[in-house]
């Protein structure tokens, strides 16, 4: 694994983890934690793609949040690591990162041959975060990160609250998640920015490919829907029996998923 360094146009640097060669496979990781989460789909691809993932500014430095934290500023990162890549690329992004890497394609359409993003959780008809975002914010400004991501996970993700019991009884668990809090809420908080509407995808004619999990919240299934209909060129893939952290369950699968997705526009 080598580095590479860019400088985003706010003169901040933004740095990339690089694997691998051939095609060229630009990755923005979701939130909650950082690059190294995708390790074990990249793994999968390393013998047939390069395979750049971006350290989003936010959870390789959460420390140094500014806020507020915006998508504009995610996307003009993104933009400035696909600067230094040679054409083709295929942008993928997972969840948060999906957001970041839509609002990239929206921003430089050209830079990428296409777009392969798993559940990004748009506010399509409703905030993402809304009022829990604002007792998240709260928990978080008042000294307990663990109850802020206890709210991110059960009532914006919306997973099941047992299932989010389970995971902050795992102290191993708690102690991964703590270091991110503020970069998460945080993104939740620049997600619901953007507002309700998602309209201005239609002129995005990127060939799309969005990735829903069988299992998900039907809530991002609904958001994934909802942006297929507005995306001029989409195809939705369902992933038989996983959920929104495929990365880490399944990670064959998923990049067998991204294999068919650049074979069908990082074509020589």
């Amino acid at each position: 694994m080598t580095e590479i360094l860019a400088q985003s146009d706010c003169g901040h640097a933004i740095s990339a983890f690089v694997d691998g060669s051939g095609p060229t496979l630009l990755v923005v990781h979701p939130g909650g934690g950082d690059a190294t989460t995708w390790g074990g789909v990249v793994r999968h691809l390393v013998d047939d793609f390069r395979v750049v993932r971006i350290r989003r500014r936010i959870y390789a430095s959460p420390a140094g949040i500014a806020l507020p934290h915006s998508m504009a500023v995610e996307a003009a990162d993104v933009t400035a690591v696909a600067d230094l890549l040679e054409p083709p690329v295929l942008l993928v992004g997972h969840s948060s990162g999906a957001v970041a890497a839509l609002e990239a394609a929206l921003l430089r359409p050209s830079a990428f041959a296409g777009l392969w993003l798993y559940e990004p959780p748009l506010p399509t008809r409703e905030l993402i975060a809304g009022a829990a975002g604002v007792r998240a914010r709260a928990a978080l400004d008042g000294g307990d990160p663990m109850e802020a991501m206890r709210i991110h996970m059960r009532d914006i993700v919306r997973v099941p609250g047992g299932l989010v019991d389970a995971m902050f009884a795992d102290p191993q668990m708690r102690a991964a998640l703590s270091p991110y809090a503020a970069a998460q809420i945080a993104e939740d908080e620049a997600i619901d920015a953007l507002g309700v509407g998602i309209d201005r995808f239609a002129t995005l004619g990127t060939p799309t490919t969005l990735i829903e999990g069988e299992l998900s919240p039907a809530h991002l299934r609904e958001r994934l829907a909802d942006l297929a209909a507005v995306l001029p060129d989409a195809r939705v893939v369902t992933l038989a029996g996983q959920g929104h952290a495929a990365h880490i369950t399944a990670p064959g699968a998923l990049a067998d998923s991204i294999r068919d997705a650049a074979a069908r526009v990082l074509r020589p």
